[in-house]
């Protein structure tokens, strides 16, 4: 193999290993879940904003509808003075058209602002859904990891297992036992070998103590018989 190959070959298997770490799905989830809780605290903050915006925006709305009411109030007021001779007529006329014309601009502007604090309104009821969403989206995740280390821990553990009996040589080790089978029915051969080869000593040795055993007798008998004749006992003594 060339050099090229074998870096190709290294490289190959780098960018695999990687791959696989890319692709761990419990770093995919736990990874996941951070990014969701990055999102809902972004949505909360958002939220705070928009119901800030809609409060104040309801309250300026509401000032001006107040002010729309006090210059209707003060028109009202002029047009009372000129009428019982406290202002000149046309003078009171003149300021209550433009009291009026105040109300009108207050009154315009609190619908405006009316409107934009309904959109506002109906803006933060939609991001409620989302925080709420993105709540229940980090509960559920949360509980699959639980269930994913779980399921990884025991897949892991039967990998390992699965492993060891994959690498046990089941033939070299029946070899094995039949090389000491082999040995010990050898041993056992020689054993009582020479147990049979100890008896067949013992009964050569047990013969010849007992065909010697038998010939001392006689020689005592002879020996007997002799002392007799010098002694001149015994038949044809006298």
């Amino acid at each position: 193999m060339s050099i090229f190959a074998r870096l190709f070959k290294v490289g190959q298997a780098q960018a695999h290993n990687i791959v696989d770490k890319l692709e761990d799905p419990i770093k995919l989830t736990e990874q996941g879940i951070r990014d969701l809780k990055t999102d809902l605290q972004g949505a909360m903050q958002g939220l705070a904003e928009v119901k800030g915006i809609a409060i104040r925006l309801g309250k300026e709305s509401e000032d001006a509808q107040r002010q729309a009411g006090e210059y209707e109030r003060k028109a009202m007021l002029l047009l009372q003075r000129g009428s019982d001779g406290h202002l000149d007529a046309a003078e009171a006329e003149r300021l209550a058209t433009q009291a009026l014309t105040q109300r009108e601009t207050a009154s315009e502007r609190a619908a405006a602002l009316s409107k934009d604090a309904e959109h506002q309104n109906n803006m933060v009821i939609q991001l409620q859904g989302k925080v709420q969403q993105l709540k229940s989206a980090i509960t559920t995740y949360e509980n699959e990891l639980v269930t994913l280390r779980a399921r990884a821990k025991t897949a892991a553990s039967t990998k390992k297992i699965n492993q060891q009996l994959a690498n046990v040589d089941s033939s070299s080790t029946i070899a094995m036992l039949e090389r000491m089978k082999e040995k010990v029915e050898e041993d056992e051969a020689l054993a009582q070998a020479y147990g049979e080869v100890g008896q067949a000593e013992l009964s050569t040795d047990t013969e010849i103590d007992r065909a010697l055993a038998g010939a001392q007798p006689a020689a005592a008998q002879d020996k007997l018989q002799e002392l007799k004749a010098r002694m001149g006992i015994g038949p044809g003594s006298n």
